[in-house]
């Protein structure tokens, strides 16, 4: 996984990095059962239901981002750019910043997204 830093015309220093979904890495509903060989167990067992909590399905990526995206992220926030532009490892600080501001920001717990590059604007 390529990865680099920057830091942007305000001073804000971001961590960048692609993820990009394998499809064969990602386990199908086919196979429940994946051992080699089931071996019964020697004792009672005394559980009446399965041990699984909840049942639920695996994300499925759709548009773009099935086809993988940059992580920006920050000290105060994270952004996703789809789709990955070829030169993201090599390009300038100032064009990772211009694709920086075209990625969506990303609402996280511990992060909050106040509008649109307000810092820029103040900065401009």
């Amino acid at each position: 996984m390529p990865y680099r830093t920057f830091v942007d015309s305000i001073g804000t220093e971001w961590q960048v990095w692609d993820i990009v979904p394998r499809l064969n890495e990602r386990r199908s509903g086919a196979v429940e059962d994946r051992r080699v060989e089931v071996v019964p167990i020697a004792f009672a067992d005394r559980r009446r239901e399965s041990r699984r909590i909840t049942q639920s399905r695996r994300a499925v990526l759709r548009g773009s981002y099935a086809y993988g995206w940059l992580c920006f992220d920050s000290y105060k926030e994270k952004r996703r750019l789809t789709p990955i532009p070829d030169d993201w490892t090599t390009c300038s600080e100032q064009l990772m910043e211009v694709y920086m501001r075209h990625a969506d920001p990303v609402a996280g717990p511990h992060r909050s997204f106040d509008g649109p590059d307000e810092d820029y604007a103040e900065a401009s």
